[in-house]
């Protein structure tokens, strides 16, 4: 088993493992853990009473942090046209086509999202092998296929994330950074809880949240009240 870090061990000092803790308490506690060399994020993690195997019960979506990620996000974007300046102006880094296809298949990954028109879906499927296992492959669930691409990267730039459920029923949202305030870890994972909520399949039967857990990078979890 792995050893424990200093920093980790004292750090779970502050945490009572038999607590449930509300998310302002919880907040409360990780606020007071020392910082180290890097601003450090801050997840949410949720376990789903969803069946995994069925794809009508995937939780898949996006959400819009009220104070964004606290990241600095590079977006690749697959246009032509008209629609190449409305991303170059709502900041996009990489723009192209054809030329951005070749590029990818040769290995290179500068990039945290892509963003695709429509009509570029047909080239952008060519990267499926290599976009897909990262995550990073556009879908129109995530709002990374779309018409109005100036919207789509303006979103993401200020805190458009997407929310999707994994093989377990698990789900795992990265919602805010350790030097935000308080105020505004609160209200980013008061959203994407309520986002997470406003996701549940119709056919999901019986307990829906299962159970929450709230982390920073290095640190350990603190059980969050499910009732919200």
């Amino acid at each position: 088993m792995k050893k424990k870090s200093k920093r980790f061990r004292k750090r779970a000092e502050l945490v009572d493992v038999d607590k449930t803790y509300s998310l302002s308490e919880a907040v409360d506690v990780i606020k007071k853990f020392e910082t180290g060399k890097f601003d450090e994020s801050i997840e949410l993690n949720f376990q789903l009473g969803v069946d995994p195997a069925k794809a009508e019960e995937s939780v898949r979506g996006t959400v819009q942090l009220p104070h964004g990620t606290g990241k600095a996000v590079k977006v690749a974007v697959f246009c032509k046209g008209d629609s190449v300046k409305a991303a170059e102006e709502a900041g996009a880094e990489y723009v192209g086509a054809e030329d951005l296809v070749t590029k990818i298949q040769g290995g290179w990954f500068d990039f945290d999202v892509v963003v695709a028109h429509p009509e570029m879906m047909k080239e952008v499927s060519k990267l499926g092998r290599v976009l897909g296992p990262k995550g990073m492959m556009p879908s129109p669930k995530a709002g990374t296929v779309a018409t109005d691409i100036g919207r789509a990267v303006q979103e993401i730039k200020k805190g458009k994330i997407e929310i999707k459920s994994d093989k377990t029923g698990g789900l795992h949202v990265s919602c805010a950074k350790l030097t935000f305030s308080e105020t505004a870890i609160v209200e980013n994972a008061q959203t994407v809880i309520k986002s997470v909520l406003d996701h549940r399949p119709s056919s999901s039967k019986g307990e829906y949240l299962k159970g929450i857990t709230l982390c920073v990078t290095q640190g350990p979890g603190l059980r969050l009240e499910t009732v919200v």
